[in-house]
Parts: structure tokens; C-alpha cells; sequence
């Protein structure tokens, strides 16, 4: 059934957009008003705007609601599960073992840039940048705050590496999906985001090397060390055995079994250790499942690190994204990023623009619609035809749908990704957001770089034009500069 009677003009788009953002900004950093309560009333100028589009009143919107909502099913899944994951791995004592060997043989000096690495590993390996945030992420938290490092800057830095590698990972779902939105072949896509991509990880790296330093004196005191080890000792009983649910939830992302399947395999593990090998009744475990955990280590921060977890630890998180997704099924059913995006578009002329154009637009479409994975597939449905008409390869596209989309997300409360990210770090975006310096960084320097003509991928020429400008079809890797920036 059509919804709409017709498509929005682009200045009802425009207007539409304007309110929401307005309320959002000022709600969020002038009155400081509760997420939720903003959604609510965005949720209500989105309705009041589409009402007058849509065939039979407000049926019409509660369908496009419900299909903003369907679309990103799979996260809300992941979003209950990775609750129970922390709190299982909190009961089996597998953050408290990586926490004990982490302030064992973890430098201050070198502990910014080495979770880095580790979180770009585990998430390249995994694909899953939220898999990556919700085990390696809690642990570095717990290790940077021991260490006396501020958090915002650890959640910066596991918030990069698991970014990073939710970008490149050929396992990775928007990876594939960016491909896929884009028509390109995948090692085609992150062939082609390795230009941009890697520069902006070595400057990362390099930022956080040299910030490291500057907390090398932070070594905990030999007795505050001693006071947490024993801490942890007098609670569990640590082995390596403990790692053992980390370990599984890797293979079977290695093996590309699915999240959900590693995420729920992986806490069952959990849940066995922690009756077998901790000593926790069933009873206890299970109802940590749902409601977190509570430890009495003598230590207050060790205390507030295992009281985590559990799937009511979620539901903040998990009523804002649905809030959010709501509003992004209007926004997209009734055609209002279309109409936006279609009227910015006719202006762009130039191969850079249309680069700087794209990020854009994902960024737009993730404030408005709360989830990558609409903002890649609607960008990847906009654009193509553009970045044909500019004779670009279709990996540039790809690429910016990633750097607009997968990248920016985190740096929005109200997304499913900011919002899990915040909720599950326990450090606001607002917080974190300048310190995760890939999430901005690679945005910023692919557009630069596209207007130095750099990585701009000219698209294969076919047969028919080989001949007519009596020249050789040239592949798009070997060509680094295509249209005019």
C-alpha cells in the first residue's frame, strides 16, 4: 500500500530537518533535557510533518515507524546480548583475569597506544566494533581508570581500534553492506579505504604514542597494586582458564559464525565457569544475567567495575534506539532525507564535492535516522548514478558511505552505536567524542584529500571508450586522480 500521496517539497524537508536538529542541540546542550524526552518531541514534528503526506493519517506513520524499527532488528538482538555477555563475563572472572594480567604486565606509557592495536585486532578479526567495545572495551576501561588515565581518552582510543576495524574487516556487516549498496567488489572497497584509512590510523597512533608519555609516572604505588591484586584474588580464582569465554567468542568470529551466535556461545561458557571454577550458585549467575552482578572485592572501583552487566543495563540504551530508529522510518518512508539529499545533490559538480557531499549525507542521515547500516544503503541508492556521471569508481563511493556512515556514529548520542557505546563505557559521547580521533580524523582527511586529487579512483573505461579516445582501459587502483577537484 502507497503511504504517501505525494513526496515532500525541499523546503518542507529542510524545515523538518531544521526543527529536529534544533530541538536535539538545544535540548541536549543548552537545558540539558533527558535523550528520550527529545526524541519524543522530534518524534512528534516528524509525525505532524508527515501527516499531511500520508494516505490514511496516522496508520500510515505507525507503518513507517514499525519499518525503521524492523531494519535494524539484528542490533537490538546484539544490544540485550551484549548485557548478558558483560555480566556473564564478569561472574566467570573473565574481566577480572584480564584486568589482573593487564596491571601485571601493562605500562602506563604504553597502554594508549597498545589498546589501540588491540581493539583494531580484535574487531578486524571479529567485525564488530560493539563485540570489541563490550569485552576488550570494559577491560581497558577498567585497566585505564586503575592507572589513573582519564577515561574519556580510553573510551577515544577503544572506540578508534573498534571502529577501525568494523570499517576494514572483510567479516564486518557494513563493510560488506557498503560494498554491496555501492555495486563494487569488496577487497575493491577496502582497497580503497586503505588510502585514507591508513593515514588517518597512523596519526592516531601517533597522537596516542606521544599522549601515552605523558602518563608514564602514573604507575599505580607498589601497595594501591598489591590492594587491587589481592582485591581480585580474594573474589576469583584466577587462571588463564578464565579467558577461556574471550577465547571462544573469537574462533567463532573467526570462523564467521554470527554475532549472536559467538555472543550467546561465548556467555554460556561464562555462565559454566562461573558455577564451576568461581563457585557461584546457577541461581546467582542467571540472575546476573538480567540484572548485573555485586562484588565486595575492598577495592570501591573494583567494586563499580564488576557491579556491570546484565540486560537491565540495556534498556536505556535500548528504548533511546528504538526512539531513534522510529523517527528515522519516517524521516526515510515518507521521503524526506530523499527529497534533501536529491536537492543538495543537483548543485554538486565536481568529483571532490561529490566525495564531501556523500560523508555528508551519512552524517545527516545518522543524526536523523539513528542507525549506519539506512544511511549507507539510502546513500548508496542516491549517488551512484552521480558518481558515474563523474566518471569516479564506484570504491569511492563506497568508501566515503563507510567514513560518513560506519565512522560518525559513534560520535552521536542518540544512534544505536553512540548510545551502546556510552552506555556500555560509561562515559557520555559528548566526553569521548574528541578523543576518538579516527571516528573525525578519516572523515576530515579523505575530504581533503579528495580536493588535492588524491585517491579520487577514475572508473575503468570500457571497450567502446578505449577505442573512441584510442587509449588503453585503465584499472581504477592505478589511477589516482580522476576529475577535476
Amino acid at each position: 500500500m502507497q503511504d504517501t500521496k505525494y513526496q515532500p517539497s525541499f523546503m518542507q524537508s529542510l524545515v523538518t530537518f531544521a526543527a529536529i536538529v534544533c530541538v536535539i542541540g538545544t535540548g541536549l546542550f543548552y537545558l540539558q533535557v533527558s535523550l528520550h524526552s527529545l526524541m519524543l518531541i522530534c518524534l512528534l514534528i516528524a509525525g505532524l510533518s508527515a501527516w499531511r503526506l500520508s494516505n490514511d493519517g496516522f496508520a500510515s506513520i505507525r507503518r513507517a515507524m514499525n519499518s525503521g524499527i524492523n531494519s535494524a532488528l539484528s542490533a537490538i538482538y546484539i544490544f540485550i546480548l551484549i548485557g548478558v555477555l558483560i555480566a556473564a563475563f564478569i561472574q566467570s572472572g573473565t574481566v577480572a583475569a584480564l584486568i589482573y594480567y593487564g596491571l601485571e604486565f601493562v605500562s602506563p606509557a604504553i597502554f594508549l597506544p597498545a589498546g589501540l592495536i588491540l581493539c583494531s585486532f580484535m574487531s578486524v578479526a571479529t567485525g564488530t566494533s560493539w563485540g570489541t567495545v563490550g569485552t576488550a572495551g570494559v577491560v581497558l576501561m577498567g585497566i585505564g581508570e586503575l592507572m589513573g588515565i582519564p577515561l574519556p581518552i580510553v573510551a577515544g582510543v577503544v572506540i578508534s581500534g573498534a571502529c577501525f576495524g568494523d570499517k576494514m574487516s572483510p567479516v564486518s556487516d557494513t563493510t560488506n553492506l557498503a560494498a554491496m549498496s555501492s555495486g563494487t567488489d569488496l577487497y575493491s572497497h577496502i582497497k580503497s579505504m586503505l588510502f585514507t584509512t591508513g593515514p588517518a590510523y597512523i596519526i592516531c597512533l601517533v597522537v596516542f604514542s606521544v599522549m601515552g608519555m605523558s602518563y608514564a609516572q602514573n604507575s599505580l604505588p607498589q601497595e594501591q597494586l598489591a590492594q587491587m591484586l589481592t582485591g581480585i584474588n580474594s573474589t576469583y580464582s584466577i587462571n588463564l582458564l578464565c579467558l577461556l569465554p574471550f577465547v571462544v567468542m573469537l574462533i567463532l568470529s573467526l570462523k564467521k559464525v554470527s554475532a549472536e551466535v559467538a555472543m550467546f556461545a561465548a556467555a554460556s561458557v561464562a555462565v559454566l565457569l562461573a558455577v564451576v571454577m568461581q563457585g557461584a550458585s546457577f541461581s546467582t549467575v542467571l540472575s546476573a544475567l538480567y540484572g548485573g552482578g555485586s562484588f565486595e572485592t575492598g577495592v570501591d572501583t573494583l567494586d563499580q567495575l564488576f557491579s556491570r552487566g546484565g540486560i537491565a543495563s540495556m534498556m536505556w540504551t535500548l528504548s533511546l534506539a528504538l526512539m531513534a530508529l522510529a523517527l528515522g522510518g519516517i524521516l526515510t518512508g515518507f521521503g524526506f532525507l530523499r527529497t534533501l539529499i536529491a536537492g543538495i545533490l543537483v548543485k554538486v559538480k565536481r568529483g571532490a564535492s561529490l566525495v564531501a557531499a556523500t560523508i555528508a549525507a551519512c552524517f545527516l542521515g545518522n543524526m536523523t535516522m539513528g542507525e549506519a547500516y539506512m544511511s549507507i544503503i539510502l546513500g548508496g541508492q542516491l549517488f551512484g548514478d552521480a558518481y558515474d556521471k563523474a566518471q569516479l569508481d564506484r570504491s569511492v563511493m563506497s568508501r566515503s558511505l563507510e567514513e560518513g556512515a560506519t565512522l560518525t556514529t559513534a560520535l552521536i548520542p542518540w544512534t544505536t552505536g553512540g548510545a551502546f557505546f556510552a552506555t556500555t563505557l560509561g562515559v557520555s559521547v559528548l566526553d569521548y567524542a574528541p578523543w576518538a580521533l579516527l571516528n573525525w580524523i578519516n572523515p576530515i582527511l579523505s575530504i581533503v584529500f579528495a580536493y588535492l586529487g588524491i585517491a579520487l579512483f577514475k572508473a575503468a573505461k570500457t571497450s567502446t571508450d578505449a577505442v573512441n579516445t584510442q587509449q588503453k582501459p585503465q584499472s581504477s587502483e592505478s589511477v589516482t586522480t580522476g576529475v577535476q577537484a
